[in-house]
């Protein structure tokens, strides 16, 4: 049996208009009618959703007396690919752009001669981790590794100058001091924090 056949079968028994089913599944009404015609399909996460709403198995919807259609199998992976992929370059774009912020900000101090400038970019390295680390646990990346990304945030950190000031001889001077041991506690601090935090956020929309 075709999955368009099943899904309106579903509907109809539990007594649910098109429109109803839209609004429950945050689509539009045209979107529930084309998938009950087989004009499209539906992917995995709103099957789901209309596992619970129309109060069948998810097993009934995919698979029910016969075997999936094979279209419908293709074109789930074919979704699923699509999702793996756009993972794939979210996690790129964050490692590359933490990294990016990183080493320009941690370089700041040797090429910026104002001292406040430098301490602003300075300042922002805290801000990425903390939210670079949110973000990892928000998306649950790299699974049961992602707090490996702590050592690596202290390490990070931990590389980073400190921007600093002193007089001498009627004189003001600027030094970075580098590889200050508080950095890796700080590092540490900002991303368990921010993996900490997402990882609730993460388990209140899985709920």
């Amino acid at each position: 049996m075709e999955i368009s056949t099943l899904i309106k079968k579903s509907r109809n028994e539990s007594g649910m208009t098109q429109e109803q089913a839209a609004e429950s599944l945050g689509v539009s009404r045209q979107t529930i009618s084309n998938w009950e015609n087989g004009k499209s399909y539906p992917d995995i996460i709103s099957v789901i959703k209309m596992s619970d709403l129309y109060s069948v198995s998810l097993d009934y919807l995919l698979k029910e007396e016969t075997s999936l259609n094979g279209t419908y199998k293709e074109y789930l992976e074919e979704s699923t690919n699509t999702v793996k992929s756009r993972e794939r370059l979210a996690k790129i774009i964050l490692i590359v752009g933490t990294l990016l912020i990183w080493t320009l900000c941690a370089l700041a101090p040797l090429y910026i001669g104002n001292v406040r400038i430098a301490q602003i970019a300075y300042d922002i390295i805290p801000i990425t981790f903390f939210f670079s680390s949110a973000i990892i646990g928000t998306r649950d990346y790299f699974g049961k590794f992602k707090w490996i990304s702590v050592l690596v945030f202290a390490l990070m950190y931990f590389f980073v100058g400190t921007v600093d000031e002193f007089d001498m001889n009627n004189q003001v001077y600027r030094q970075v001091i580098w590889w200050d041991p508080i950095n890796l506690f700080i590092g540490a601090s900002l991303s368990i924090a921010g993996i900490a935090i997402g990882t609730l956020i993460h388990k209140k929309k899985i709920a």
